[in-house]
């Protein structure tokens, strides 16, 4: 059987390793507050000292952390991933990051042996629990091919998008337009509600029309009962507003609604609602 470690257990990654442990798999997890390991060791994971000694001793090894800073930082070092990788053994990162930084890290883990591929993920919180991310993958195929059982529980979809580079350029460009749709949503929810017509009415003619999404109508109902609890956290979409705009500037392509969107995020961090769901955006608004 193949072994799989997992590195990063916040709000994804915890949910994404215990899918792949309650569905029978050899896993060793770590992260960097230790205590977080400690349910799911209960369930029957192993628990892995540094991210070194599992991509050591792991086929292949996940990553599920915040931003292109602690991706480096986890695998670069005397105790991070490619200096345990080694031997044709897998890593593959999930979280969201530009493409530069998966290149470098891509270089330093096949310069010391291993396979790469990058592999970020569309969902939050809910869409972790439930297995039914969609996973966009690039990099080496051979490591696709052998991770899809895994990835198969921990997502509805998994397409294989080509070069390193290229699962970070859609994520972004998924995040991007998330982003953007919630900004103006909540712009039309406040004037609505500042004419006079009532939340709901306004979310049952959304649902009706060519605008129905499921954001639309779960974020929606989070605005209206006022309750922000974290699925998808405020800063880390600002942070893939900023990483998407850069992508711009480094095409030459102009993106004036991203862009503000982006000052939009960077307001509500200002604000203090940095650690509250993405859905938070309103309250800068309302």
């Amino acid at each position: 059987m193949t072994s799989f470690g997992f590195l990063g257990l916040g709000i994804m990654g915890k949910a994404m390793a215990e899918n792949l442990v309650k569905a029978g798999f050899d896993v060793t997890v770590w992260n960097r507050n230790p205590e977080k390991t400690l349910e799911l060791v209960t369930l029957g994971a192993k628990q892995g000292t540094t991210p070194k000694s599992v991509a050591s001793q792991c086929d292949i090894t996940f990553a599920m952390v915040s931003d292109p800073a602690a991706a480096l930082a986890i695998c670069q070092g005397p105790e991070g991933v490619a200096a345990g990788i080694g031997e044709g053994r897998g890593y593959i990162d999930m979280s969201t990051v530009d493409d530069t930084t998966s290149q470098i890290i891509a270089d330093a883990i096949t310069q010391a042996g291993g396979r790469f591929l990058e592999a970020p993920v569309s969902g939050t919180k809910k869409p972790a629990e439930d297995g039914t991310l969609i996973i966009l993958a690039a990099g080496d195929q051979t490591l696709y091919n052998e991770a899809l059982p895994a990835f198969d529980i921990m997502g509805k979809m998994s397409p294989f998008l080509g070069d390193v580079g290229q699962g970070a350029n859609m994520k972004l460009v998924v995040n991007m337009m998330m982003g953007g749709m919630l900004s103006i949503f909540s712009e039309g929810m406040s004037l609505g509600l500042k004419a006079g017509l009532e939340g709901k009415q306004i979310l049952d003619v959304i649902a009706e029309g060519a605008m129905a999404n499921p954001m639309f109508k779960g974020k929606g109902a989070m605005f209206l009962a006022e309750n922000y609890t974290t699925s998808f956290p405020l800063k880390h979409m600002q942070k893939d507003m900023r990483l998407a705009v850069a992508l711009g500037d480094k095409l030459d392509l102009p993106l004036p609604t991203a862009a503000i969107t982006n000052e939009s995020f960077k307001q509500a961090i200002k604000a203090g609602y940095a650690d509250e769901d993405i859905a938070a955006i309103y309250k800068t608004v309302k």
